[in-house]
């Protein structure tokens, strides 16, 4: 492992309040493999060690003090892999008992690779579903996760937020809601979906973006309906009402500056488009892109993508403690992970 000096939240801090903390972990891509490379062959993928990477992880969290609240799994929590080797489940089991010695709750997204090995309706029984831990505040007809009173439950999304504390809130997006993987083929969002995709992208391999003008749009990625995204800002009305601080949490990164364009969401603009049209947005935190990324937006938002735990080799780390202060967010990386200070402009 890095070796990192001993590090205390106030080191950084001056004078102001430490309200609570959080974890964050991405792209952990557990399969009981040999190491492998990316969709490219150009990056090592560390499959059998990513298991021990989220135990040592678990074990930093659970020696933190009380103000850790909670942690965010940023998705793509087993590879894709395993779904050719037929173990997906126990591949999950073993992430899960990992993620079980962990004394506080987790907040799981959901990425590519969930899909790769599970269907919407399957992870919507999962332990992968946290949406038990969701407020329950009434946001009219869109805060079900359902774009219409007769949707089926392939047809639902998966986002919900929660607030940990007065005056801060989490909002967790389905960026697969619009996508190939894991939805039925007879559904509407399926149907919609190839539509969308093969009109922007032309190549036999859909999941390459050899010579597209948007080069998001590949399988590999997804996007937000436009009921999401009435969801969305509906809950992003209530934070401003409520004059909370809000952190929005998604598998795909929604903006360029803190990724490769490859690895955006499909409609990222329009996600944009609400977070621009509220003041109470502070970060957005993804996983994706392994080498992770960052950008701080003309409208005061801190795109923050992680690292991910399976391109990182097992000397090293990725993961870090997300410390929340009334004027800023102080990351404490691990390994790969840098040290970082956000403060909140508006």
């Amino acid at each position: 492992m890095d070796k990192t000096p001993t590090w205390r939240p106030g080191s950084l801090t001056g004078n102001s309040e430490l309200f609570f903390s959080f974890g964050v972990i991405a792209d952990i891509q557990y399969a009981d493999l040999e190491d492998g490379y990316n969709f490219w062959g150009s990056r090592r993928r560390y499959y059998r060690h990513s298991l021990n990477l989220l135990q040592s992880a678990i074990d930093e969290w659970n020696k933190e003090d009380s103000q850790l609240e909670f942690v965010l799994q940023l998705g793509d929590i087993i590879d894709g892999f395993n779904a050719q080797h037929k173990t997906s489940e126990s591949a999950l089991r073993r992430v899960m008992n990992k993620f079980k010695k962990l004394r506080i709750p987790i907040h799981h997204t959901w990425g590519n690779h969930e899909l790769y090995n599970f269907t919407r309706d399957y992870l919507t029984q999962s332990e992968l579903n946290s949406k038990s831990l969701e407020d329950q505040i009434f946001l009219g007809s869109a805060a079900n996760g359902q774009d219409s009173p007769g949707a089926t439950a392939e047809e639902h999304y998966y986002a919900y937020h929660f607030s940990p504390v007065p005056k801060f809130r989490f909002i967790l997006l389905d960026a697969y809601d619009l996508s190939i993987l894991g939805r039925d083929k007879s559904t509407q969002k399926y149907q919609d979906s190839l539509k969308l995709l093969k009109e922007k992208n032309p190549n036999e391999n859909l999941n390459s973006p050899t010579g597209l003008a948007e080069p998001q749009f590949v399988e590999f990625n997804g996007g937000f309906s436009k009921a999401q995204l009435d969801w969305f800002n509906e809950v992003l009305t209530f934070s401003d009402t409520n004059q909370e601080k809000v952190v929005v949490v998604s598998h795909i990164p929604v903006h360029p500056g803190s990724t490769e364009s490859v690895c955006l969401a499909w409609n990222y603009k329009d996600a944009l488009s609400v977070i621009h049209s509220h003041q109470c947005v502070v970060c957005f935190l993804a996983g994706h892109l392994h080498d992770g990324g960052y950008y701080l937006d003309s409208h005061g938002v801190h795109h923050l993508t992680l690292e991910g735990i399976v391109e990182t080799p097992p000397e090293s780390h990725a993961f870090g403690t997300i410390h929340v202060y009334d004027d800023k967010l102080v990351l404490k990386g691990r390994g790969r992970i840098p040290d970082k200070v956000m403060y909140y402009t508006g």
